[in-house]
């Protein structure tokens, strides 16, 4: 710890957010250098025109998209609207058969489509960045693992809570020790299914595919789509979850528990867990509740961090402290109080095109240049895939856990 580093209220900013460049970049990701404007461009395809046409490639100057893909006429349609990109492609297999001009693939298809799909694009020599959840079975996180570490090409996943302003915080206030030992972090994800009997028979629903069809959203496993909750730990210190046990939740009277393609009986899953450092984290994620969004709660021996309400698009960050870590660190009080977070997205983490609001907690512009500076620099993204498993993995083991009344199951290490 160093005692002259300041963290007063009105400083705050200035800490967290004139260091960007440097210290808080170490574990975010680097900094936009201008002098990138003389280097290539990477060229980048887009697959899947529902959330796949919410990120900002296209404001990169050191990007352009030249290749965008749906089965849906639509939604091709809405991709070259939103990419100015005039090659539009039937399929992903046609566009791997005829595009000739592409280096990297953003792949937003559906979950379970998510591994085929990088597959494919990486056999096919692309870099590849993918919608969450990286995989949805242990055979798949193998398949993916081994398909990375063969072709040698990049893999980044777009866990958007990484980048909400909240993680970044609390990485920089982690690797400055300010909590002292972290100890125990509470992570959610709450995302209420709605009016089902209307979204259900409704053909343009989410709910529903191409084919008229449930989508894969039906009846989808909680904890299968954990890395919006366990983002707020594996992302904030790098621990991995090496065990858990999980408890479920549902009431076996509606469609979506009672036909759903997973065998699924939990509408709700709730998961206390151990990391390789010997922490407890109690992650949550439900579908049928009252509440909404990605939030979470950092307990350390010297500060503990809350966020706020649903955690979306909140500016403050509550905190409490004992000992002398108030003095150490001149935080406001010593009983705690409120902390103002940081609008990293006005700072030079970002090229200034894209300093603009995003979706997710304005974490869309950061992963989309995440990715791009990653190609670019040729290193590893900030989410890689080692990070990437480690967010999603431990829920497949916990839905495991959960159909076993809550046994303690072993999250295996892939190597």
């Amino acid at each position: 710890m160093n005692p002259q580093i300041p963290l007063t209220r009105r400083n705050f900013l200035e800490l967290t957010g004139g260091l960007t460049a440097g210290a808080i970049l170490s574990s975010a990701g680097a900094a936009f250098s201008a002098d990138k404007a003389a280097e290539r461009k990477i060229r980048i395809g887009v697959v899947g025109g529902g959330f796949g046409s919410q990120f900002q490639w296209h404001e990169h100057p050191n990007c352009t998209v030249t290749g965008v893909t749906d089965l849906r006429p639509d939604r091709r349609d809405k991709l070259r609207k939103v990419y100015q990109c005039d090659k539009a492609y039937d399929s992903l297999e046609i566009m791997i058969r005829e595009a000739k001009d592409i280096d990297a693939v953003a792949v937003f298809s559906g979950a379970l489509d998510h591994v085929k799909h990088a597959k494919m694009c990486l056999a096919n020599g692309w870099h590849v960045i993918s919608a969450v959840p990286a995989c949805h079975t242990l055979e798949e996180a193998r398949e993916l693992k081994g398909a990375v570490k063969r072709t040698g090409l990049s893999y980044m996943m777009a866990e958007t809570s990484y980048y909400r302003p909240e993680c970044i915080l609390m990485r920089e206030m982690v690797r400055k020790g300010a909590m002292g030992k972290l100890f125990y972090t509470e992570c959610e994800y709450y995302h209420d299914r709605g009016d089902l009997k209307k979204l259900g028979a409704d053909p343009n629903s989410r709910f529903r595919d191409a084919n008229g069809g449930y989508s894969w959203r039906w009846g989808f496993p909680p904890m299968l789509y954990p890395t919006h909750s366990l983002g707020y730990i594996t992302g904030v210190t790098g621990e991995k979850i090496k065990s858990v046990s999980c408890l479920g939740w549902g009431t076996g009277d509606h469609p979506y528990l009672t036909e759903n393609a997973y065998d699924n009986p939990h509408w709700n899953q709730a998961a206390m867990m151990q990391t390789d450092r010997g922490n407890m984290v109690r992650c949550n994620v439900f579908w049928l509740c009252a509440a909404h969004g990605e939030r979470a709660q950092w307990f350390g021996d010297k500060a503990s961090f809350y966020m706020h309400k649903g955690g979306i698009h909140e500016s403050l960050l509550k905190f409490r402290t004992r000992g002398d870590t108030a003095t150490r660190y001149d935080l406001p009080t010593q009983e705690g109080g409120d902390v103002e977070i940081p609008e990293y997205w006005k700072s030079d983490m970002l090229p200034k095109a894209m300093r603009h609001k995003s979706g997710h907690g304005n974490s869309h512009t950061f992963l989309s240049a995440e990715f791009i500076n990653a190609l670019l620099e040729g290193r590893k993204p900030a989410v890689d895939i080692d990070a990437s498993l480690a967010m999603t993995v431990p829920g497949i083991v916990a839905h495991q856990s959960a159909l076993k009344d809550g046994e303690q199951l072993k999250v295996p290490v892939l190597s």
